[in-house]
């Protein structure tokens, strides 16, 4: 996977999280080590995009939340990737 948006959108659709919780989190559910110069670069442009945002600043640690148009945006990612799923699974048992 190129693109960590929907990983990060994903990660934070259960809650505010902290970058280094971020790239645990990705870590646990998807088996994906996000280095910090990705995550915190693909952070800046989900901010520009309105997707997360940041929320009060605790311990010295910026934690994010995901936004409505976030999850939105999340939610059509997921629907995309479970046709893209179904159809190359049936394509396999056809080939």
């Amino acid at each position: 996977m190129q693109d960590p948006t929907i990983l990060i959108l994903a990660s934070l659709a259960d809650g505010d999280k902290h970058g280094y919780a971020i790239m645990e989190d990705i870590q646990v559910f998807a088996g994906i080590r996000l280095g910090p110069g990705t995550l915190y670069g693909a952070i800046c442009r989900l901010e520009q995009r309105g997707w997360i945002r940041a929320v009060k600043f605790e311990a010295r640690r910026q934690p994010y939340r995901i936004t409505a148009e976030g999850s939105q945006h999340l939610k059509e990612q997921l629907a995309l990737l479970g046709h893209v799923v179904r159809t190359g699974n049936r394509r396999m048992r056809e080939a």
